[in-house]
């Protein structure tokens, strides 16, 4: 009986639930000493003077440094292309940047010593302009590094679209805010050294990714750096790679010749950990009174933070998922990445690809109001026909598969699109207080689009159990029960008979960054022909145990047993393998090893319709109903899924009306904690409504897209869109992100003025 695609409990949820999970902070080590950073509290400011002689001199401290103190200096370009003038220093050199820039580090015996150390460290700041806003960022005069010659970090153009002959032209500016990743574990490692080899702890989103980058600061050849991941408290991209503060824990280690831990506050992390999303959008979008859109272009002014990290690049995936998925001739794109003096901004929950439909989709609805006809009508007449075979865009990416009508479709009849069209007619008819909207999105995006392959391995254990070793690294996704369906699946043994090992760069050969949405696609698919290699492997030992030839044995996968062909009542089970196996005279273990890398990313699309309520008076919206489609190929465990696609809807919800980093015109943080920086919970969000639609990819056996991603990106549109229409009638044509209830009022009273 197949066992991919059931609805399977999360196996791992029990030690997530009882208090057994083992996290960064719970690793035991002994001797461990702790640092603590003195951060700056001015986002632009030149050094003067740090005087750490009275912190030097408290109880408990080891060692204070700053950046003269150090050998290890700068961090390196985080990629290609990134310019050298605008490399992180790893504690501010001379000049801080933003706020919560580290300036000094304490290692001490304790969390408190260290803390009360960092009170005594003087800093004398000269106070420097600071820039804030991207789009003055860019031309500038005020220039960060001075090095550099300008502010600005990348440039990317593509397409050409002249609209000059469009019947209908819209032209909007858009802001696609700063979000907080916010999760649950901040960032925390530790670090030690054992002899000449350093031993690292990290809450990533990569064991590999982060040894390779260790290795490269301190000049150490790979396997001289160990890191070990253990339990994760959530990503979301923003863990994807190892940050200075983390960077330096074994330069502070060998120093002293004891472990360092470190892990920071939830302000500091609201700080600290970078940000996500931070584009401003500039859309033309142009076609013709009947409907049909014959060009569109966008221009990106891309928040890179203070120093270039992903963010930097953020815009390229926006260009690749520009025209979303619709069928349209023209397509232009421009981008323009800056420094500002905030907190540096990197991937976060789609990074970019949330960004290209929220920009096209309210450029659709823009694009619908002003010719006066229904937005899913709009949407209809535009969308690509349904393929099996590769579409290229006009950006030039490649869709695997897509189904685009069905997806809408499938969502409007769900919703019962024309009886809520029909319900907000009479009410506003009536005058209702309670203003209704309705919001549509079509969406689509790249999964697994930086490309790469995954290690997996299938070993026969003594015990007829068998271990799986990949190198993805799960941080809430149930890595552990996927991995485990997908051996019960080819190999037919029981799915607690599979251990899963990952997380740890001595035990697993190599691995990339789990994110992008690619593990399914291309660690499952690595330990699906892993397994195949096993089970091809141990027919040979099946056939001896038979005393049949080689070629007439086969795997009954549902018994999960070896027989003859034809002769099924005579059997060999993975443990009499497993028995057989170790009477041999062979020490080499019984496994299969596969490293998959796919051809291409894949293409998750679905539809969202979002319905809210907005209280005229107050401005308070409340998010009644949200139907999603969303196809992510072949769905492995419909549990899973559900599970990632309620996470990434939440996300998107929180983005439309709530959540928002924000700086004053001075670089100071105003969101840094929960109790201003409104991350949403389960009391914001209604019971969602799933339309499911599977369209299976070509790109791998398993015909798997990822979906990790795809709640987040069709939720914050549909839900925006929802608004806007919700004060239509009105006259209102748009609102930024987020929907607040003040930017709502504002909007409501301007309009009524």
């Amino acid at each position: 009986m197949s066992i991919l695609g059931n609805a399977v409990l999360r196996r791992e949820d029990p030690r997530f639930l009882t208090g057994e999970a083992t996290y960064v902070g719970d690793v035991p080590l002994e001797g461990a000493t702790h640092l603590v950073h003195v951060l700056s509290p001015i986002a632009h400011a030149r050094i003067e003077s740090i005087d750490t002689s009275e912190a030097a001199a408290a109880p408990g401290v080891l060692g204070v440094f700053t950046f003269d103190d150090l050998d290890l200096t700068h961090a390196a370009p985080l990629l290609p292309g990134l310019p050298e003038a605008m490399v992180r220093p790893y504690l501010a050199e001379g000049v801080v940047r933003f706020v919560g820039e580290p300036v000094v580090a304490i290692v001490a015996e304790t969390v408190a010593q260290a803390e009360d150390a960092a009170e005594m460290v003087i800093v004398d700041y000269d106070p420097l302009p600071a820039l804030v806003d991207p789009e003055l960022a860019e031309a500038s005069e005020l220039v960060l590094f001075p090095d550099a010659g300008s502010n600005v970090v990348t440039r990317a153009e593509r397409g050409e679209a002249d609209l000059s002959g469009s019947e209908v032209v819209v032209e909007a500016r858009f802001v696609n805010q700063r979000m907080a990743g916010a999760p649950i574990e901040p960032r925390v490692g530790a670090a030690t050294w054992d002899g000449d080899r350093l031993v690292h702890w990290s809450s990533c989103q990569g064991a590999h990714p982060t040894r390779d980058a260790l290795a490269k600061a301190y000049g150490l050849e790979t396997d001289r750096v160990r890191v070990i991941v253990p339990d994760v408290g959530g990503g979301f991209g923003s863990k994807a790679r190892a940050y200075p503060e983390e960077v330096m824990l074994g330069w502070y280690s060998r120093q002293l010749g004891r472990p360092v831990r470190w892990s920071e506050t939830r302000s500091q992390n609201m700080t600290g950990l970078g940000h996500g999303r931070g584009q401003v959008q500039h859309v033309a979008v142009g076609g013709s009174r009947d409907g049909r859109i014959d060009g569109y272009r966008l221009r990106v002014v891309q928040d890179s933070g203070a120093y270039p990290m992903m963010g930097a690049f953020l815009p390229n995936m926006t260009m690749r998922m520009a025209s979303g998925t619709y069928d349209i001739d023209h397509v232009a794109f421009e981008s323009v990445a800056v420094c500002t003096n905030t907190t540096p901004v990197t991937a976060f929950r789609g990074a970019g690809r949330p960004e290209a439909a929220a920009a096209i989709e309210r450029a659709i609805d823009l694009f619908a109001a002003e010719i006066g006809m229904d937005p899913v009508e709009v949407r209809r007449r535009n969308l690509l026909a349904p393929f099996d075979e590769p579409h290229r865009t006009p950006m030039g990416t490649k869709y695997d598969t897509g189904n685009y009508p069905a997806a809408l479709d499938a969502a409007v009849e769900a919703a019962g699109y024309d009886e809520l069209r029909a319900t907000q007619a009479r009410r506003r008819a009536e005058g209702d207080p309670k203003l209704m909207g309705i919001g549509v999105a079509c969406y689509v995006e790249i999964t697994a689009g930086a490309g790469g392959g995954e290690h997996g391995t299938a070993e026969l254990l003594d015990d007829g159990r068998v271990r799986v070793v990949t190198g993805a690294t799960p941080f809430g996704q149930g890595h552990d029960t996927t991995w485990a369906m997908i051996v019960a699946e080819r190999l037919g043994v029981a799915m607690d008979a599979v251990e899963v090992v990952h997380g740890d760069t001595d035990l697993v050969p190599s691995g990339g960054i789990t994110g992008g949405s690619r593990s399914a696609q291309i660690a499952g698919t690595a330990i699906s022909e892993a397994s195949r290699k096993l089970a091809d492997a141990a027919r040979r030992v099946a056939a001896d145990v038979l005393e049949a030839a080689e070629d007439d044995v086969v795997l009954d996968a549902d018994r999960g047993a070896f027989h003859v062909v034809g002769t099924p009542s005579v059997s060999a089970s993975w443990a009499d393998v497993a028995a057989a196996r170790a009477d041999e005279d062979d020490d080499d273990p019984l496994m299969g090893i596969s490293e998959f890398a796919a051809a291409q990313g894949s293409f998750p699309f679905g539809a969202h319709i979002a319905v809210v309520e907005v209280d005229r008076e107050t401005g308070h919206v409340e998010l009644v109903r949200l139907v999603a489609c969303d196809d992510a190929g072949t769905i492995l465990n419909p549990v899973l899924a559900a599970g990632q696609i309620h996470g990434g809807i939440a996300s998107g919800v929180g983005q439309a009306l709530y959540e928002e980093i924000r700086f004053d015109d001075d670089g100071n943080p105003l969101t840094a904690n929960f109790a201003d920086y409104g991350v949403i919970s389960a009391a914001e969000l209604p019971s969602f409504e799933r339309v499911v639609l599977e369209t299976p990819t070509w790109l791998n056996e398993l015909g798997a897209k990822g979906i990790g991603e795809s709640g987040t990106i069709g939720a914050t549109p549909a839900v925006q869109n929802a608004v806007v229409d919700a004060l239509s009638h009105l006259g209102v044509r748009h609102l930024d992100l987020p929907c607040t209830p003040e930017r709502v009022w504002r909007a409501i009273q301007a309009a009524e003025d």
